[in-house]
Parts: C-alpha cells; sequence; structure tokens
C-alpha cells in the first residue's frame, strides 16, 4: 500500500510487520519516531503479542535484546551516535554471542563537540564489533531492507544493522510501498533460533574462551560475513520478486560500464550524486557511480567486477578516521589493489554540512582532471582552520578550538551580510 509518510514511521511498520516478540528502546534523536511508534502499536495491541521494554540506557536497550534473543524470541531495538557509544560493550557481546537482532541505526555524527546532525560516525565506530551493517538510499529501500534483515539476521544466526542517514530519511515524508502482512509472511518465516535458553537443558552462552580457542571463534564469525555476501544478494532477489522493485543487495550500479571515472558512495547522497553525473554524462564526461549497500560484509568481487573498466574512482564518505583519512576509500583501495585504478579519498558532509548539487559539480570536475588531493575535505573552509593553527603558535593558552572555530565563522558569516 502506497503512503505518504515520514521514514521513522515506514520503518516503524516495517518491524511490525516483520513480527518482533521482543523490542527494547530507549530514545535518542534522530531514531526517536521509530521506537515511539512501535510503542504505540504494542500498547494499543496492534503489534501483538510482542513485549516493549522502555529500559534506563542504550545499553540496557541492547542489553534487553541479548537476553530475549537468547530466549529465542525475535528481538529489535534502534539507536544514534552517542548511543551507539553508550552500547558498545554489548554491541560486541551481541555479535560474539552469535545472537540475530536487528537494529536501526539512525546515522548522526558523535560529539565532543555536540552535534545531532547527520553523518555516519556512530556505525563506523562499531564496523568491525561484528554485526552485518546495510546502508540505504531512500525511505522505500529502509522498510524493504528491514525486513531482509530479519530473514538474514535469523538464517546466519548474527547480528544486522539497518544504517539510515539520520534527518535526511529519518524525518523526511516521501511517498512508500507498505507491504502486505501476507506478503512479508510469505518471505519471513517464524523465528527458529540456533540456540536457546532453556531451564530444562541448561547451557552457558557467551562463556570464557581462552588462547586455544579463540582465534577459531573469531574466524568462524569472519566466514559467516563472508556466508552473508550470497545471502544478502539471494535474499534481495527474492524480495525484489515478492514486491516487484530493487532493494537491497551488495551494492548499486548507475551508469557505470565503460566508464573512465566512477563516482563510490553510501546513503542517501546517491540520489543528489545521479542528478549531477547525469548532466555530465549529456554533457560528454565518461563518469558513472555505484553505491555500496552492505558495508559489513564488504562486497569485495563485486567491487572489483563493477570498477574493472575504471580508470579512477572517486569516493566520497560522509566519515573520517582521523589520522588516516577515508574508511570506506581505505577498504576499498584494499579491495581492488589487484586494479590499474587511482582513488581519491573525499570526505564531505560531516556534522550534517550541507552537499549542494553546486559544490558536487566542482569536486568531481576537480576529480576527472586529477587535481583532487589523496585526501579532499569537501567544501572545508581552509582559511579557518589557518586561523585556529596560526593562534595555537601564537599562544599557548589559546582556548577550545572548537569554540574559537564556531566564533571565526560567526564573525565571517556576519562579515558577509554588512
Amino acid at each position: 500500500m502506497l503512503k505518504q509518510i515520514e521514514g521513522s514511521q515506514a520503518v516503524a511498520q516495517a518491524v511490525a510487520l516483520s513480527r518482533p516478540e521482543v523490542i527494547s528502546a530507549y530514545p535518542i534523536t534522530p531514531q526517536t519516531h521509530i521506537v515511539e511508534d512501535l510503542g504505540l502499536m504494542v500498547k494499543s495491541g496492534k503489534l501483538s503479542p510482542c513485549e516493549f521494554l522502555l529500559v534506563e540506557s542504550e545499553f540496557g536497550a541492547l542489553s534487553a535484546c541479548i537476553g530475549s534473543s537468547a530466549a529465542g524470541a525475535r528481538s529489535y531495538t534502534a539507536t544514534s551516535s552517542q548511543g551507539m557509544l553508550f552500547m558498545m560493550e554489548a554491541v560486541y557481546n551481541a555479535s560474539g554471542m552469535g545472537l540475530p537482532i536487528v537494529m536501526t541505526v539512525g546515522n548522526r555524527a558523535i560529539g565532543a563537540p555536540i552535534n545531532i546532525w547527520n553523518d555516519w560516525s556512530d556505525s563506523m565506530s562499531a564496523r568491525d564489533a561484528g554485526w552485518i551493517q546495510l546502508f540505504v538510499e531512500t525511505n522505500q529501500e529502509a522498510v524493504d531492507v528491514h525486513i531482509q534483515a530479519f530473514k538474514l539476521a535469523e538464517e546466519l544466526s548474527m547480528p544486522v544493522m539497518v544504517c539510515m542517514d539520520g534527518f535526511i530519511l529519518t524525518h523526511s515524508y516521501s511517498q512508500v510501498d507498505i507491504p502486505s502482512q501476507e506478503s512479508v509472511d510469505s518471505y519471513l518465516p517464524p523465528f527458529q533460533p540456533r540456540q536457546v535458553l532453556d531451564p530444562s537443558a541448561p547451557v552457558s552462552m557467551g562463556a570464557m574462551v581462552g588462547p586455544e580457542a579463540f582465534t577459531e571463534v573469531r574466524y568462524l564469525a569472519h566466514h559467516k560475513q563472508r556466508l552473508a555476501l550470497k545471502l544478502i544478494t539471494e535474499q534481495a532477489a527474492e524480495f525484489g520478486e515478492l514486491v516487484g522493485r530493487d532493494s537491497g543487495g551488495l551494492l548499486k550500479e548507475f551508469d557505470c560500464a565503460g566508464k573512465e571515472t566512477v563516482v563510490v558512495t553510501m546513503g542517501s547522497v546517491i540520489g543528489t550524486m545521479k542528478e549531477v553525473l547525469a548532466d555530465m554524462r549529456e554533457e560528454g564526461h565518461s563518469i558513472g557511480a555505484l553505491t555500496v549497500r552492505s558495508f559489513r560484509p564488504f562486497p569485495i568481487e563485486a567491487l572489483q567486477e563493477a570498477l574493472k573498466d575504471a580508470k579512477r574512482v572517486i569516493v566520497f564518505e560522509k566519515s573520517l578516521a582521523v589520522g588516516m583519512g577515508g574508511i570506506l576509500a581505505n577498504d576499498l583501495r584494499m579491495a581492488t589493489r589487484d586494479l590499474d585504478l587511482a582513488v581519491h579519498s573525499v570526505i564531505g558532509g560531516l556534522g550534517g554540512r550541507p552537499i549542494t548539487r553546486a559544490n558536487l559539480r566542482r569536486m568531481f570536475e576537480k576529480g576527472l582532471n586529477d587535481k583532487l588531493n589523496r585526501i579532499h575535505f569537501h567544501d572545508m573552509r581552509m582559511d579557518v582552520v589557518n586561523r585556529e593553527l596560526e593562534r595555537e603558535k601564537e599562544q599557548r593558552l589559546s582556548g577550545s578550538a572548537a569554540e574559537n572555530i564556531l566564533s571565526d565563522v560567526g564573525m565571517v558569516a556576519a562579515a558577509k551580510t554588512i
């Protein structure tokens, strides 16, 4: 059924259609609307049988899901930003124990300085925690991929994060096709756990493992992630046949074949990029794009195939490994090391910095002419950075860099209005 609906509400309906038995929640912007809607469904009896647990913290939210999943219940939670950091111990516990929990991450910057706007800092902080991480472009994809996530998690007995851009998707309204309960039931069978706590047959979960077995346990988690590459593709195709659209999978290409330059990104920003790149192709530029939908496991072979004809890649990401550079770019360099490929790393949109058609066009043109730095900070005010560096050089007690820069930017903005 087509609905004009907020992204968070659409996700809540997709989760409800997946028949969760336990939802454990703690509010944090921008994911709060998801769990609020689910709470209302449980309270009204629309979502039943289901236990809704309002806990004391994000750590408590995921810890409760660990318990409920271990007891054999289909379990769901959601978080963002500092909430992800607060539950981080439990994030590793959930994957290490092989529990098929599904969690939405409304991607948001991590402070300090405090910032509530969108980038990928939160999910990237858990990129090596053993969770499958699936990124979506639109709210329609968010609906479809959440349903697929439950099936994937339960088949592999691994937890899955569905990552959607905070505010850009969670709070935007668009037309979304919500599948029927009958369709979802035909795709997603009832939960059959691979391990379960049973008082009549007591077992240990999450027990101490010493050096004699730890490597093998970690390898098994890696092995299952690599198995997920095939399952993600198969289950996306199965769901596509059911609903008649392409959602999920490992990656999505946009006119890449035979192009000299390919832009690689994730999440919602590909929507703006497609418009800019279409204009550039009409002008004769050999440039395409692809979006990575499965960040973990990383689709090495699929990327190698998609980029085999390219001469250069421009990787645009809303994430930064401080002291190293682009996270997605570094993974892509490793994946394509056998290809003769120049990889440009572009860091942009941090803390919600606007990404416009105009500034994307300028950056792409630099890339086509190989004028991008190895690590390029998109739309950054270097004069502001240099002013702070000079301040720190001139005086020992230079103060907080964040507050100084905020003051400088305010002064610059005020000067422009005079």
